[in-house]
Formats: C-alpha cells, sequence, structure tokens
C-alpha cells in the first residue's frame, strides 16, 4: 500500500506546532511515534492535508518525580517507560501493564502520549491512566488545560482533546501505602490486540476490599469504569460468592462491541473470567505484604 500525497512539517516549537493547528485544522495529524499514523496513512484510511511530526520538541519527552505524581512526556516511548526505575517503584500498575504493548519494535517507536492521545479501546495505557485517576495536560493557543482521565475519554478514538491542542504529558499519582494494583488482558497472541483486559487499583486489608477501582478495556469504546461491580466489593471480604456478584454487576458496567476479535456475549464473559482472575492477584498481593 501507499501513503496519500500530504505536507510534512517538522516544528522545532510547540508555537510553530500550534500555529500549524490553527491553519489546517481537522485536516492535521500529529506524528509521534508513527505506530498507527503511518498504517493508516498506507492504507489510506486516513487522508490528512499535513502531517506534523513533533518529534523534534524535547520538551514533552522524559520521566520525572514530581513528588506526588510522575510525569511522563507525551513523547517519551514505551520503552523508556518499560525500562524506568521510577516507573518501577512509584507506578507498579504501569510496569506491571507496559510489557503488553504491543511488540518490541512497536514500543521502541510508540509513545505513551500517542497511545493516550489516539485512545484505542484496546490500547492498555488509557486503561491504567484511568484507573490510577491520572491528569493529562494539553496544550493550545489558548494556554494550557488540565484534564482528569476520567473526563478525557469519549468514545472510539474521540477524547476532550480540541484539535488545535496537543497533548503534552501525563501525571499519575504515586502509589500509596495500601494500595495493591493487578493487570490482566487476554488477546490471541502476545503483543495483539486485547480482546478484553481489566486494570485493577484496590485497598485491602486482609481480605477485605475496602475500596477498589476497575477499568475495563478492549471490549468497550472506551476505556469504561466497572461501577456497579466497584460498588459490589467495597468493604467486603473477598470470596468465592463475591467473585460471582461483582462478575454479575458486569452485566450493567459493560457493553461490549461486536467485531472481528469476537461477539459481545464472549467478550462480556472474558471479562467477567478476568475480573475473578485480577481481583484474586490483587488479594495475593495484600497478603504478601
Amino acid at each position: 500500500m501507499k501513503a496519500p500525497r500530504f505536507k510534512y512539517a517538522r516544528p522545532g516549537t510547540l508555537s510553530e506546532a500550534f500555529g500549524l493547528l490553527s491553519d489546517f485544522g481537522e485536516e492535521a495529524r500529529i506524528l509521534a511515534g508513527g505506530q498507527s499514523l503511518m498504517p493508516t496513512l498506507n492504507m489510506r484510511l486516513s487522508q490528512p492535508e499535513i502531517v506534523i511530526d513533533i518529534n523534534r520538541l524535547d520538551e514533552l519527552k522524559g520521566i520525572s518525580d514530581e513528588g506526588d505524581h510522575i510525569r511522563i512526556g507525551a513523547l517519551t516511548r514505551h520503552v523508556e517507560v518499560l525500562e524506568s526505575s521510577i516507573v518501577t517503584d512509584k507506578l507498579p500498575l504501569i510496569a506491571e501493564a507496559i510489557p503488553h504493548v504491543a511488540h518490541v519494535a512497536v514500543r521502541n517507536r510508540g509513545t505513551f502520549g500517542g497511545s493516550v492521545a489516539l485512545a484505542d479501546p484496546a490500547a492498555e495505557m488509557p486503561a491504567c491512566a484511568l484507573a490510577l485517576q491520572g491528569t493529562f495536560v494539553v496544550e493550545g493557543p489558548n494556554g494550557r488545560r488540565e484534564i482528569a482521565a476520567d473526563d478525557f475519554f469519549h468514545s472510539l478514538y474521540e477524547t476532550a482533546r480540541a484539535p488545535d491542542e496537543i497533548l503534552v504529558e501525563a501525571r499519575l499519582p504515586v502509589a500509596q501505602p495500601g494500595e495493591v494494583f493487578a493487570f490482566m488482558e487476554l488477546a490471541r497472541r502476545k503483543g495483539d490486540f486485547a480482546q478484553a483486559g481489566v486494570a485493577c487499583k484496590a485497598v485491602i486489608s486482609g481480605d477485605v476490599i475496602e475500596s477498589g477501582r476497575l477499568v475495563y478495556f478492549g471490549s468497550e469504546l472506551k476505556p469504561t469504569l466497572g461501577a456497579g461491580a466497584m460498588a459490589a466489593l467495597e468493604g467486603k471480604s473477598w470470596s468465592d460468592d463475591l467473585a460471582e456478584t461483582v462478575a454479575a454487576a458486569l452485566d450493567d458496567d459493560l457493553d461490549p462491541m461486536e467485531n472481528l476479535h469476537g461477539s459481545a456475549a464472549m467478550k462480556l464473559h472474558l471479562q467477567k473470567v478476568l475480573t475473578k482472575r485480577t481481583l484474586s492477584a490483587a488479594v495475593e498481593k495484600a497478603r504478601a505484604v
């Protein structure tokens, strides 16, 4: 396949990038890692008037410990997240999930911010950021603004970022004493798009799940909170009966989409199975502390 004709720009500053976005509007596409954009260009699923390459914008790169949160620049490669001691020490959910992101070649070029901004429903990082109640910082001609992860993902490939804005960084709260994290996904092969997946943050005392936050991906149009499932488990001791109750609550929480990866019924079943496994893993981690 061959990409359509398009203009190419490689701005050296954010201001230049904002100017290009203002000029071309919906006809512009941002090139970061290119792991999603380049295939869609080559298959002509995307036909922009201009591609804006932001890889020279060093201020969008890097991982830093800001005390109560970890800053991950939008242009930080997945492999850098994978190898970061800060992430390993302070963001155990991200550390557990990042090896599941695609394959080595993709992780070498793909970016954390690109995954978030694209909002692919099968992507791991958006779900983890939502589970952690992170914050995304976007910037445009009118300045910067912060968007809570709870408010960022709107629908299939749709987010709260405006067309003339660029995602510049993610701010993810550091793990607190008493919190445990677990992550699981199912895919046909390791590195393939997830058919179903769960990211979990919980506070567990003994076997009692004092609070929990469950986010589902791969089955819905966007990363989705399991509100009913979370309500069903809070304040209760983990048991086989509770596992069934929590899984049953997903009938109201989730509305899986049917596609080539499976039927809606199959995906709902997979999410229920993963929920039980993920919560069991979280309880075991709490017992081991």
